[in-house]
């Protein structure tokens, strides 16, 4: 079990990358780069190819991804790319916005690789990760094989997970539900009103035909 790779890239660029073993992941993230260029949106995807998973990050402009064992599950890895993604910002800051290929790799690289053995060795990082909860935890994250998406060559399906659009869904689901309970309230009271003086009047025309002796109220008329 472990996280054998990782990068971090903005946009198509790559700023640093470190791979712990000899495989293609390098190629095969930079399809993946391709595949979601496009894609502006902040999101947590996995994709599978061969026995490995490419679990990605995109959040405030930049991508941070690394490559594990299915073994691995995704709460150690998408912990690992938090922990990257907020030690990289913290880092180099404003620099990130304008950096050129590589320009932070030299010294980069060697985060990656410690904490690449960090979060496949440790056990803490795992016990750290479970005290996170539902904060570091990845929702709704569905793998997809990169070799068959490639070989249709249709874009890479990044299925989302986006806890701030069902936020955001949940609050105008809320407001609508209470604008329509509102309204349905004022119908229903309007509907008692007109009622009520509706009976009213009936009962005071009632009274008023016995008092002046017919339904033409010809006597009180006089």
């Amino acid at each position: 079990m472990g996280i054998f790779y990782g990068m971090v890239a903005r946009g198509q660029v790559v700023l640093a990358e470190f791979s712990a073993t000899q495989t293609n992941a390098s190629t095969i993230s930079r399809q993946i780069l391709e595949r979601m260029d496009e894609a502006k949106n902040d999101s947590n995807s996995s994709f599978s190819h061969d026995r490995y998973i490419f679990h990605v990050k995109r959040t405030d402009g930049l991508t941070v991804l690394c490559m594990a064992d299915d073994a691995s599950g995704r709460r150690i890895p998408f912990a690992f790319l938090e922990d990257i993604h907020q030690n990289f910002v913290k880092t180099y800051g404003r620099a990130i916005l304008s950096a050129s290929a590589y320009a932070m790799n030299d010294e980069f690289s060697r985060v990656l690789s410690q904490q690449m053995e960090y979060f496949s060795n440790d056990p803490n990082a795992d016990r750290l990760n479970r005290l996170k909860g539902e904060m570091s935890q990845v929702r709704s994250v569905m793998i997809d094989n990169i070799e068959k998406v490639l070989e249709r060559g249709d874009r890479l399906a990044l299925l989302v997970e986006k806890t701030s659009t069902m936020h955001g869904n949940s609050l105008r689901f809320k407001r609508q539900s209470r604008r329509f309970k509102n309204a349905m309230w004022w119908r229903d009271c309007k509907f008692r009103a007109t009622s009520i003086l509706l009976l009213l009047l009936i009962i005071a025309y009632v009274l008023l035909t016995f008092v002046c002796h017919g339904f033409f109220l010809s006597s009180c008329m006089m």
